[in-house]
């Protein structure tokens, strides 16, 4: 396998698994994808995008498995399943990751690294990866695309030596997305830019599902549209007070793009809907915690997580 083009793995071709797996083997890679409930359909329909940006993409030859045991060993790992998923990951990686196997983890919140880094072998460079991309599954196999697609990379932990080495397998796996059409950047500060996303992420998320309504509406009306600035200013706050201070324009560069975006669900909402469980450790209780510990106190976030928490407690009753 060449540097050029590794073997990439997707593990949890759902949403995000599916676009960014999609899209990367469009363009010649050898990709291969592990499903679930998705794995009959999949092989006799094929991968099917259906995205604002790109157009109608569909993958016909899909090299997918029931279980990570059958895959081929990966140079590179998606890590698309929900961060709730994230106790079964480790075995599953272990399985299907080659030597030196570099592990991308697309999942939203914070701590996600360091939970998961306690369960992986040592010679496994750990990355993350931020997404930027309003999307979600419409039918097994099926993605809708609505806007925006892109992904930016930052390296975590792992037996690289030094920043330089880092660096190297940072720009190898940005210049792996460029290659298949994707906007990919590289994170210089990977826990600042976790609580960046999180500022958007998480009175958006949180309040789709509590409003029972998309972006439009939700930024439409002057009050939740500014229930959500104040969230988003309470994160950008933690964020600060936890050593990561953020842009002081980023709130209103947020409302304005939001503005402009189409109206979107989120995945919380999805989730939700679907009666799956919802990331409510990753996105709320792991920055509350860490902002607590800083001495910095988010009220509206926390009640907003405690109404969340209510509704997740509800329906598993």
């Amino acid at each position: 396998m060449t540097a050029s083009k590794p073997r990439i793995g997707i593990i949890g071709t759902g949403a995000i698994g599916g676009f960014y797996g999609l899209m990367l083997a469009r363009a010649g890679y050898d990709v291969h994808f592990l499903l679930r409930s998705e794995y009959e359909t999949v092989m006799q329909n094929g991968l099917q995008v259906n995205s604002a940006v790109h157009g109608s993409l569909h993958l016909d030859a899909v090299q997918a498995y029931r279980s990570a045991a059958d895959m081929p060993k990966c140079d590179w790992l998606l890590l698309g399943a929900k961060s709730t998923s994230n106790p079964e990951l480790a075995p599953l990686i272990a399985k299907a990751a080659g030597s030196d196997a570099k592990v991308v983890v697309l999942q939203n919140g914070l701590g996600i690294e360091e939970d998961l880094r306690r369960s992986l072998p040592d010679d496994v460079h750990l990355f993350g990866g931020l997404c930027f991309i309003c999307a979600h599954r419409s039918a097994l196999g099926v993605v809708e695309n609505q806007a925006l697609g892109g992904i930016n990379i930052g390296y975590h932990s792992g037996p690289a030596a030094g920043m330089e080495q880092q660096q190297t397998l940072v720009e190898e796996g940005v210049a792996m997305f460029r290659a298949a059409g994707v906007d990919a950047n590289a994170a210089t500060n990977l826990a600042q830019a976790r609580w960046q996303k999180l500022v958007w992420n998480m009175p958006y998320n949180g309040l789709s599902v509590l409003l029972n309504a998309g972006t439009a509406p939700m930024m439409a009306n002057p009050d939740s549209r500014a229930l959500i600035r104040s969230i988003m200013l309470e994160g950008q706050g933690a964020a600060a007070a936890c050593g990561h201070p953020l842009p002081e324009a980023l709130v209103d560069r947020m409302l304005m793009a939001t503005d402009h975006m189409p109206n979107y669900l989120p995945s919380m909402y999805h989730d939700h809907a679907n009666r799956r469980p919802m990331e409510l450790d990753a996105i709320y209780a792991a920055p509350l915690a860490a902002a607590a510990d800083a001495g910095f106190a988010m009220p509206k976030t926390e009640a907003l997580y405690q109404a969340l928490r209510f509704i997740s407690d509800a329906a598993n009753r």
